[in-house]
């Protein structure tokens, strides 16, 4: 069985599905290197236009098997930290896509499952979609950008006392501190329609976007101001009826 299936959508739409659900999508080894296979996929896709990432089954994504990712106890600390940086890797890949990336939350999303939703530009939490970031509760430090995912979102102090916590966040509080877009009933029905109509949006027009929104979030006003200028002047490019005189109203 797959662990992570990849399907081509109309008009340019991927849909990525997490496919272990009695594991309740855990992140193994395999689902690891099939991840990250199918993520290096939509990057080569010159006809990708944006993603939407789910799970099969109640969950969303439960995890990272950390006996199976890293091994039993007693390995030396350096060992371990090679480990995991393979497995951020397989779930960074979608934050760096040039598309934008869409994370449909139909369950819990706990740890890197957090990580891999942080991950996505936009998150939809379906009625039980939650994020759950435990690891202070299980004795280890967060890892796999969630410090930074958090501190971006929330801000300094409450993405420390949320860690400290190791809180759960409902769908709707999740909406409700900007860690989500929106509840619907069917997050992935929800994400796929949205990502359609993202899809109907000039391509190099959404990326430019969407890499001038990632300058932007770095707080440099005069870069921000740069980025948008080129792009700016490049849409107008590709947009000469735009440039045409407008007629004179009667």
């Amino acid at each position: 069985m797959d662990k992570v299936i990849l399907e081509q959508r109309a008009d340019g739409v991927r849909l990525l599905t997490l496919n272990d659900p009695d594991r309740r999508n855990a992140i193994d080894r395999t689902m690891r290197q099939e991840l990250a296979d199918a993520v290096a996929d939509v990057a080569r896709d010159r006809d990708a236009r944006a993603l939407v990432v789910t799970g099969a089954g109640v969950a969303f994504c439960a995890g990272g098997n950390l006996p199976d990712l890293v091994g039993p106890p007693g390995r030396r600390t350096d060992e371990m930290r090679d480990d995991l940086s393979v497995v951020y890797d397989s779930f960074l890949g979608i934050r760096r896509l040039a598309i934008p990336t869409l994370a449909a939350v139909q369950g819990a999303a706990v740890g890197a499952g957090v990580n891999l939703a942080l991950s996505c530009d936009l998150r939809l939490m379906g009625p039980d979609g939650y994020l759950d970031v435990r690891f202070a509760r299980m004795g280890i430090h967060p890892g796999g950008g969630c410090t930074a995912f958090l501190v971006d979102v929330l801000g300094r102090q409450q993405a420390l006392h949320l860690l400290l916590q190791g809180a759960r966040l409902d769908a709707a509080e999740s909406v409700d501190r900007g860690l989500a877009l929106s509840v619907a009933e069917d997050p992935a029905a929800a994400a796929l329609e949205l990502a359609a109509d993202i899809a109907t949006l000039d391509p190099i027009l959404v990326r430019d976007i969407k890499a001038t929104v990632g300058v932007a979030a770095t707080g440099d006003f005069e870069a921000s101001l740069t980025a948008e200028a080129w792009a700016q002047a490049a849409s107008l490019g590709r947009s000469p009826a735009v440039l045409q005189p407008r007629p004179k109203r009667a």
